[in-house]
């Protein structure tokens, strides 16, 4: 059904806005990805889609097709000088399960919308686009946010891209069956297991926490060692505590980073007084989301009584774990198999997605394609031309299985 000649062109085309390397760099409301989206709408236009852009950068592409369809879609822009395909790999099977489907007069009745969300990438936010189409953004929040790397207000960036007083697209739940997202996986289980295409069970909840040591700041070479209130030496012992107390307590797929330790003042012949972790996990299951969170607050209260400093911890984020729907990823495989038989797996993705908050509304499935060595973020983030048109028939056909046996 798909045009692989087509797939594979329009992203090496989009490989070329904003291109870093072998990778891109293509920002939120960059004017590289103003373009693109720009870009993107007349695409679908020349398809039959009814496409436009919101107040928010969020694209819909409507087909004209009654009754209810499917929604698919993705993200377009990119982390800094990463990858190529996070994010675009699944918009443009997306538009191609579009096109194909209105280029095959044998499947009438068959539908299918393109989203293309804004920002899932968090340059102003967090998955500001999808969370704006679920209706969970507010106007305060669009007020608030800004760039992380360069300040840039997100209202003034809208203006800038023209976008300012514009309608935020909202969903409608009953237009739609369900929502399918086709991602790299950005990590190496399918490259190493030999398989070619991951039928995603569930995305993870990520908590993200702020740990901060206070302590008192003092001569590096003047002050005895028993004297010392070293925060920085406090707070790296309760994250090497963590290590060795999480392993119990997590599942087979739990994952836990501590991103970044800032130590006040930061100097070399100065013993820091305060120190500042920011710490995550992650895990499909919210009870061992809740039971590591627990583990961490006692943590802290024992280290604080055995001093000498004082540690505290606050939650800065939770994001629910999100199940796909179980009839979705029966179709997944099922069209895998014909495909690839016996090289597929049912994995949760240790990655967060747009899919996570769509399926707070619909019916959701998401598909993994192989990343070269699991590289992703990066700019030398690949993905076979092979596996990329094997995963647009795959991912295009099982949208239309699933259309077919639930249209009215």
């Amino acid at each position: 059904m798909i045009n692989p000649e087509r797939v594979l062109g329009d992203l090496k085309y989009l490989r070329t806005i904003g291109g870093f390397k072998t990778g891109v760099h293509r920002p939120t409301l960059s004017k590289e990805d103003i373009f693109v989206r720009q870009w993107l709408v007349e695409q679908m236009r020349e398809a039959g889609l009814d496409a436009a852009i919101d107040g928010i950068g969020n694209i819909l592409a409507r087909t004209d097709v009654a009754g209810r369809i499917m929604l698919a879609g993705s993200h377009i822009e990119t982390q800094n000088h990463a990858g190529w395909l996070d994010g675009a790999l699944g918009v443009i099977y997306a538009l191609e399960t579009a096109r194909a489907v209105r280029e095959d007069r044998s499947l009438h009745g068959v539908g299918v919308d393109v989203a293309v969300f804004c920002d899932e990438e968090g340059h102003f936010g967090s998955f500001l686009g999808s969370r704006s189409f679920i209706g969970v953004v507010d106007e305060a929040e669009i007020d608030r946010a800004k760039h992380v790397s360069i300040g840039t207000p997100l209202r003034e960036a809208l203006a800038a891209a023209g976008y300012a007083g514009r309608p935020r697209f909202v969903i409608d739940p009953s237009r739609y069956v369900g929502f399918f997202e086709a991602h790299i996986e950005q990590g190496a289980v399918l490259e190493t297991s030999g398989n070619r295409i991951g039928v995603v069970s569930g995305i993870v909840g990520f908590w993200q926490y702020r740990i901060m040591a206070e302590g008192e700041q003092n001569h590096a070479g003047t002050t005895p060692m028993e004297l010392r209130r070293d925060a920085g030496l406090a707070l790296v012992r309760l994250l090497n505590a963590v290590d060795v107390r999480f392993p119990a307590l997590a599942a087979p797929r739990t994952v836990w980073t501590t991103g970044k330790i800032s130590l006040d003042p930061g100097a070399r012949s100065i013993i820091p007084g305060r120190a500042e972790a920011l710490f995550q996990f992650r895990d499909t299951d919210v009870a061992v989301l809740e039971r590591l969170e627990n583990a961490l607050h006692e943590l802290v209260k024992e280290a604080n009584a055995a001093g000498p400093c004082a540690l505290s911890v606050m939650r800065v984020s939770a994001s629910e774990p999100a199940r796909m729907d179980e009839r979705f990823t029966k179709v997944l495989a099922k069209v895998a198999q014909q495909e690839v038989p016996g090289r597929f797996i049912h994995m949760p993705s240790g990655a967060a997605h747009d899919a996570q908050f769509i399926a707070q509304k619909l019916p959701t499935a998401m598909m993994f394609v192989p990343s070269i060595k699991g590289i992703s973020h990066h700019w030398t983030e690949d993905t076979s031309e092979e596996d990329i048109v094997l995963g647009a028939k795959i991912f295009a056909n099982s949208i239309v299985l699933a259309l077919k046996a639930r249209r009215p």
